[in-house]
């Protein structure tokens, strides 16, 4: 059942996709969505690492649903079989986490290699318009459809070692931004059903940096768990507030 804001009943019963499933951000958002009663699908182009996560979810939660495909997503034609193929398997899609990642920075501004950008902007950028492009229309055929982006505070203050890196964030923030716009003018006069959310953090850590780095504070930093949670969060507002909006886990600048 579904509210008038497009609410719907939280994620009980939902599918959601995950596209960079295997990072450690992946495996705890695999988990919690599984924990609050979504079927979820991840994908990872490496299929390793993916099978790791989805064999972690599985042992942590008995009972949770939780699938694996090794997919491109910087190929929109591998992206959209993806989709189709979800949707296809299990009936609607509810959402789409985007946690494909990567960093790279430099010691100042001028030392900013250009082969930087081209990696990020593969990364950050392109799968994010592959995914969202392959989504879209199975996200406004659902009550619930959420897009969800991760995004970093630096796309707002870049630094000037973090060039290439703040600019491929923005660019990522600017697209989810038109997709929010999409899913508005969709909804018409009552307002958008679907969603376009951006989830902003300073950088995320988890158990494994913390013990390679005891004497580290990580200030600022958000924990992959309660970004995990956050995520859910996002299908318990209404669609209209949060579509197109940043949603700050990090003091704002």
């Amino acid at each position: 059942m579904s509210d008038s804001d497009g609410t719907g009943s939280g994620l009980d019963g939902a599918v959601v996709a995950v596209a960079g499933a295997g990072g450690p951000a992946g495996r705890a958002t695999l988990l919690r969505l599984a924990e609050a009663g979504a079927t979820v699908v991840g994908a990872d182009a490496d299929a390793a690492r993916l099978a790791e996560a989805v064999d972690a979810t599985r042992s942590a939660h008995d009972g949770a649903v939780v699938i694996g495909d090794t997919v491109d997503l910087l190929d929109p034609a591998a992206a959209r079989a993806w989709a189709d193929k979800a949707e296809k398997e299990h009936g609607r899609i509810d959402g789409l986490v985007h946690l494909v990642g990567g960093w790279r920075g430099s010691a100042s501004f001028t030392d900013t290699d250009p082969a930087d950008w081209f990696l990020l902007e593969k990364l950050l950028v392109r799968t994010v318009q592959n995914t969202s492009l392959a989504f879209h229309d199975a996200l406004l055929r659902s009550d619930r459809g959420r897009f969800v982006l991760v995004s970093a505070a630096g796309a707002t203050r870049p630094t000037a070692g973090n060039a290439a890196y703040a600019a491929a964030k923005a660019a990522a923030e600017a697209w989810t931004q038109a997709l929010a716009d999409a899913f508005r003018r969709e909804g018409g006069e009552e307002g958008p059903r679907a969603a376009a959310a951006i989830l902003v953090v300073k950088a995320l850590v988890h158990d494994a940096m913390r013990a390679e780095r005891p004497n580290a504070k990580f200030a600022g930093f958000t924990d992959v768990k309660d970004l995990a949670e956050a995520i859910v969060e996002v299908w318990d507002l209404p669609a209209r507030q949060v579509n197109g909006n940043r949603l700050w886990l990090t003091p704002e600048p």
